[in-house]
């Protein structure tokens, strides 16, 4: 199968679509593990009600408004913006330093409510969202065709990763954020509002998980309980690439993309376990992830 050109060409761009939406899931997770320190455990349950919200803007509000799925993705990003602007300022700034239990408490708590609210609003019927009239069908390669909105993801993955890397190394916020991250105390002596960055940067971190629910739920199916699966591989491409590298982030999602997409087709049976086994194989070798910086004891 290897040596046919359509099959290699189809599982790769399988794999690449895959990985591009990962990657903006878990980049919003990689900025608050290593600013914040928080092990945000209802990342995959906002990317869920990013997803929802979505739906409901495209599906309800928007059906049949040319661009709606745009626009749901932009109504995603802000309303799960929002959602995390109050909960960092209301519950989750009283956290910061407190032992690592706390924490996985206090998000997983969260993770019950999000998906309890999903069931109570939108029912617990698999739902789908309809690709937009312009990216419908299937482009031309040469070698095979394939879905456009899947092309689109590829290519969109690449857009969100250099921009979020333009915000975080060539602007003052990022140099903040940066800074929070080594030293917060003196962050806040050179007078810093060190809390606005750490809201900031939740905030930032919560729409990408939704814009990144959105972007996903054109591609598959919506239903309570989808958040699971994708915080078990965001924390995996976290691990993997590095806490609070970007571009970690970014290699380890393709890594796990594409070991998924030829995982399935060739070794079905051991398709899961081939992820942990590349995880605990870089963790081997290098213990802070591909792209990761080794901490100072």
């Amino acid at each position: 199968m290897l040596s046919n050109p359509m099959f290699l060409a189809m599982t790769v761009l399988n794999g690449l679509s895959m990985a591009m939406v990962l990657f903006i899931i878990a980049a919003g997770l990689t900025l608050i593990l290593g600013v914040l320190r928080i092990i945000n455990f209802a990342h995959g349950a906002f990317f869920m009600l990013g997803g929802y919200v979505a739906w409901q803007v495209t599906e309800v509000w928007l059906d049949g408004v040319p661009g709606a799925l745009w626009i749901g993705a932009i109504a995603a990003a802000l309303v799960l913006g929002v959602l995390a602007l109050v909960v960092e300022r209301t519950m989750l700034k009283h956290l910061y330093g407190r032992e690592e239990h706390y924490q996985l408490l206090f998000t997983f708590a969260l993770v019950l409510l999000i998906n309890d609210a999903v069931k109570v609003i939108w029912g617990t019927d698999i739902l789908t969202i309809s690709h937009p009239d312009s990216l419908r069908g299937a482009a031309d390669l040469g070698v095979t065709f394939y879905p456009k909105y899947r092309l689109f993801l590829c290519v969109f993955g690449v857009v969100v990763a250099v921009s979020l890397w333009l915000l975080v190394e060539k602007t003052r916020w990022g140099r903040l954020t940066r800074a929070a991250r080594m030293d917060r105390e003196m962050l806040s002596a050179l007078g810093v509002h060190v809390p606005t960055v750490f809201a900031s940067v939740f905030v930032l971190g919560a729409a990408l998980a939704g814009m990144g629910g959105a972007l996903a739920a054109a591609d598959r199916s919506l239903f309570p309980g989808m958040d699971a699966e994708i915080i078990v591989q965001c924390f995996i491409i976290v691990i993997i690439g590095g806490l609070g590298s970007l571009w970690g982030a970014f290699l380890g999602a393709i890594m796990l993309g594409l070991l998924t997409s030829f995982g399935t087709i060739l070794f079905p049976q051991f398709e899961l376990v081939l992820v942990y086994l590349l995880m605990i194989g870089i963790l081997l070798v290098r213990p802070w992830g591909l792209l990761g910086r080794e901490e100072a004891t």
